[in-house]
């Protein structure tokens, strides 16, 4: 937990909790769970728990939705802050009943959706942004397209994100921000949050 200590000490103002970074960041156990929310809260920190049980694309079978369910759970008992997750059908539109169910199992939880919103049709993402507005999703985490696309070259796309959502709901770029160019990339955007783990510098734990 001493990673987390640094990045708060860093000045990272919320942990998004993952584990698998390599594959875009799977769930984490139950017992690491626990153990970052008591150290962040210790800080005054808030923990926001991805629920992802593999990486890969964003389409659960039944048995995966049942493990995402138990998880939030976990969430739930662990006292977590809010959950992020997302599920697609395999034509990449929002699984919406699969979307449903889940935040069913958030219970009082908020919830934000992951960049799963980037594999969405472009011409689909703004419908999908009424859908979770209307379900009381309060973030959307984006690239504004493919994690291989610098950030840079994806701002005007997230600028139509950022119009579409229309203070509806909070938009968080991330993908390659860091602390060179994460103030520009907030200030393109009109965003008082950005997300990445290069944001606070190289972290150092003392180990």
């Amino acid at each position: 937990m001493t990673l987390i200590a640094a990045a708060i000490q860093a000045g990272a103002g919320r942990i998004e909790l993952n584990d698998n970074l390599a594959v875009g960041g799977t769930t984490v156990s139950a017992g690491v769970m626990h153990a970052a929310v008591a150290v962040a809260h210790e800080h005054g920190v808030p923990v926001v728990a991805m629920i992802r049980p593999r990486g890969g694309d964003f389409v659960y079978t039944e048995a995966e939705i049942a493990v995402m369910v138990a998880d939030l759970a976990v969430a739930r008992d662990a006292g977590v802050d809010a959950v992020t997750f997302g599920a697609l059908t395999r034509d990449g539109f929002l699984a919406t009943t699969v979307m449903e169910r889940l935040m069913a199992a958030a219970g009082n939880l908020p919830v934000v959706m992951h960049m799963a919103f980037d594999a969405i049709p472009a011409h689909a993402q703004a419908a999908a942004i009424d859908w979770l507005v209307a379900h009381n999703v309060v973030r959307i985490l984006t690239h504004g397209g493919p994690l291989t696309t610098p950030i840079t070259a994806t701002l005007p796309h997230l600028q139509e994100i950022v119009g579409w959502a229309h203070g509806r709901i909070g938009i968080l770029p991330g993908g390659g921000v860091t602390m060179d160019n994460v103030a520009m990339v907030t200030s393109t955007l009109d965003v008082s949050e950005a997300h990445g783990t290069k944001i606070v510098g190289q972290l150092t734990t003392g180990v």
